[in-house]
């Protein structure tokens, strides 16, 4: 059984070493005191990022100063630790440094260079959007790529695991002036998050991120990668403008006949492999997007609705053989379930063909 991602970070050694780091620099701290608060009675039942809260809240305690005191100490201590568990460092400033704003602003500069401080800065941006943006338009034009990320990663609206900022989802023009500085960014990892802060935006302003895309689209190679890749839910949706934003072709000139399914009914762990033809009624090769949508059945009669991409291309006149093999093994992101399942083939977002098959239980070995 693979180890739990919980299980990976803020190990004993870890704790051991952040200990001994803080002796260093503070001589009489109490590392064992520490190491036991850490690993009390209920570790075992925390998940990640509670182990992770947990740990910042016993540093609190075992430092015993003053914010401003005990950031000092951090400051000198952090360069001794990158990834993940590193994280510690930007959650004390999230946890115990609201009321310090420059202090704890510069700080999370500082730490992001090591981990990152997206998360950390999300209760500054909540309080004072205003305010705390003004640090990340600075952050926007830093050397250090680490930093310029932050500029964008930390004020998406739905950031993952991320505090939600309410406000920008209502109105983020606070955002663009940010997103603007970055598209021309030579760092991938600062364009992707400028397309991935976008990609949120377009879920309550669709309208709004098609305007910024169609005004990018065409101005150079990197950015055209950030304006496809934030109109992936977009295009999805099958969300017309964006299809055409894309020179995807009308749908109602492509058909897809003989949609086949190799069995009616398959256990969990089989494959299902189907076949279908694509029919391209136009003088001149059509941009096509294939896309096919799995209707997963879910406990107590619920389904969920998945949408996998099959290809883009090119399509010239007349009808074109497509086939795809889907796996029904279970997976950690997913487990299956018996019942009634359908599967739609999509053409530039309108669904053009469907059928059902049944799903039953593995047999047992």
């Amino acid at each position: 059984m693979p180890e739990k991602l919980k299980d990976l970070f803020f190990t004993p050694s870890f704790v051991a070493q952040l200990g001994n780091a803080i002796q260093q620099v503070l001589p009489n701290f109490d590392k064992a005191n520490l190491n036991d608060l850490v690993f009390d009675a209920g570790w075992e039942t925390r998940e990640l990022k509670e182990r992770m809260r947990h740990i910042t809240e016993c540093l609190h305690e075992t430092l015993n100063k003053e914010y401003p005191e005990a950031l000092e100490i951090l400051l000198k201590v952090a360069p001794s630790f990158t990834g993940f568990d590193s994280m510690i460092f930007p959650d004390y400033v999230e946890r115990y440094g609201l009321e310090h704003w420059d202090l704890s602003i510069h700080a999370l500069a500082f730490f992001t260079t090591l981990c990152s401080s997206e998360y950390a800065i999300r209760p500054f941006l909540d309080r004072d959007p205003q305010r705390a943006m003004q640090f990340l338009y600075a952050w926007a034009e830093d050397e250090n790529h680490h930093v310029r990320r932050l500029a964008s990663e930390g004020c998406r609206p739905r950031l993952p695991w991320g505090m939600a900022l309410p406000q920008f989802k209502k109105d983020p023009s606070l955002i663009l002036p940010v997103l603007e500085k970055l598209k021309d960014d030579p760092s991938e990892y600062v364009r992707k998050s400028v397309a991935n802060n976008l990609n949120e935006i377009s879920k309550d302003h669709p309208e709004l991120v098609l305007d910024i895309c169609e005004r990018w689209y065409g101005h150079s190679a990197d950015t055209d990668w950030i304006v496809k890749h934030a109109c992936r839910t977009l295009l999805k949706a099958g969300n017309r403008r964006a299809m055409l934003l894309f020179g995807f072709a009308d749908p109602t000139e492509i058909s897809v006949e003989n949609l086949i399914l190799d069995r009616e009914a398959l256990a969990i762990g089989d494959d299902l492999r189907f076949t279908f033809d694509l029919g391209v009624d136009t003088p001149t090769p059509s941009k096509v997007r294939l896309e096919y949508v799995i209707e997963y059945v879910r406990p107590r009669g619920k389904t969920s609705r998945k949408i996998f991409q099959l290809k883009e291309a090119s399509f010239g006149p007349g009808s074109h053989p497509i086939s795809k093999k889907r796996s029904f093994a279970d997976q950690s992101t997913r487990k299956h379930y018996p019942g009634q399942h359908k599967i739609s083939v999509i053409v530039n977002g309108v669904k053009k063909a469907a059928a059902a098959f049944r799903l039953r239980e593995a047999a047992p070995h």
